[in-house]
């Protein structure tokens, strides 16, 4: 929806909110309410300086349409605890690059960054699931997992801001392979294109299995994504329920281990494989609770979905950014 002329008003003093993703990057004017009043979208870019001036092209499309103050950019990289630089974005051209600042001069805007994870957990904080939570993970489900821990409503970043990856805990020794570099990290088995990839071992084992999946990656082998494992599973395929049986599961030994470690009180579960939560969520509660070290003798760590949605990372970076030019709003630091 597009709120044409909007500045400080019922809708408050409002903020951009970039998600720079390695496909796309989403901007949208975000009110005080985290509401997207209005968006663009536009291709990444493949050099820095053609990121850069696709992300001013975005903001300035959006300021001709309403009054901004402050803009904020979800990335998916390690950011410096200072979030004004990019040390690394393994699908992004910038390392170790000073966007903050390079933007805030191109712009004329007070500029932030943050890491998406952690802009999604702070949408959910403000205005989502993880409202009232102490000790907080947002877990998001997607291509891999992204990851993100509040303590007592401020983000945990770690010494050097590229902390919590949990997408990388190794939970099968010498596993399928991460493009990380190692092997059997969480996310192997527990995301999107886990999904696809426990379907096909499944139909690699027992290749007579009666499937309609089964028939699909005969004919064509790639187009077993974790979205069509999702969609086959909603209809009953056996090797799709059993895919995402295994995502469940691992889904609850996952956080079973994160919950030895930081002791949750809420853990938010977010991100596109979120959608289909209700294929899989109850069984991984269960399993969690069955896993955690004490099991029955502490309580458990309550297990939401996210309700801010596929704009969560724009809708928190907007926020994080508006807590730079507006002190009364609560800020991550």
């Amino acid at each position: 929806m597009t709120v044409g002329g909007a500045g400080v008003g019922e809708s408050g003093l409002l903020t951009v909110g970039i998600d720079v993703g390695g496909t796309n990057i989403r901007a949208g004017v975000v009110d005080v309410h985290g509401q997207v009043l209005d968006s663009v979208d536009a291709p990444t870019p493949a050099s820095s300086a053609a990121l850069e001036a696709a992300l001013a092209r975005s903001v300035t499309e959006l300021r001709t349409r309403h009054e901004v103050h402050a803009v904020g950019l979800a990335v998916a990289g390690f950011i410096s605890p200072d979030n004004a630089t990019v040390l690394f974005a393994p699908h992004l051209p910038w390392r170790d690059a000073p966007v903050a600042a390079r933007m805030s001069e191109r712009l004329g805007l007070p500029v932030v960054l943050e890491h998406d994870a952690n802009s999604a957990a702070w949408a959910e904080h403000r205005f989502g699931a993880a409202r009232g939570g102490r000790v907080v993970l947002l877990i998001s489900l997607g291509t891999g997992i992204g990851a993100a821990l509040l303590l007592d409503g401020r983000l945990f970043r770690g010494a050097h801001g590229v902390a919590p990856e949990l997408g990388h805990l190794r939970v099968v020794p010498d596993g399928r392979p991460c493009p990380c570099g190692k092997r059997g990290c969480w996310e192997r088995y527990c995301s999107g294109t886990a999904l696809a990839t426990t379907a096909l071992e499944l139909l690699a084992a027992d290749p007579q299995r009666s499937s309609v999946l089964a028939r699909e990656a005969a004919a064509e082998p790639d187009s077993l994504t974790g979205r069509r494992v999702m969609m086959a599973a909603r209809d009953g395929d056996p090797v799709a329920v059993a895919a995402v049986d295994d995502l469940a599961r691992w889904l609850g030994e996952g956080l079973a281990v994160v919950g030895d470690v930081y002791d949750p009180d809420l853990v938010v579960v977010g991100g596109g494989v979120s959608v289909s939560a209700p294929l899989f969520l109850d069984a991984a509660r269960e399993h969690y609770a069955r896993r955690v070290t004490g099991a029955g003798h502490r309580p458990p760590a309550r297990i939401r979905t996210a309700q801010t949605g596929h704009a969560a990372g724009l809708v928190g970076a907007a926020e994080l950014a508006r807590a730079v030019v507006t002190p009364s709003v609560p800020g991550a630091r």
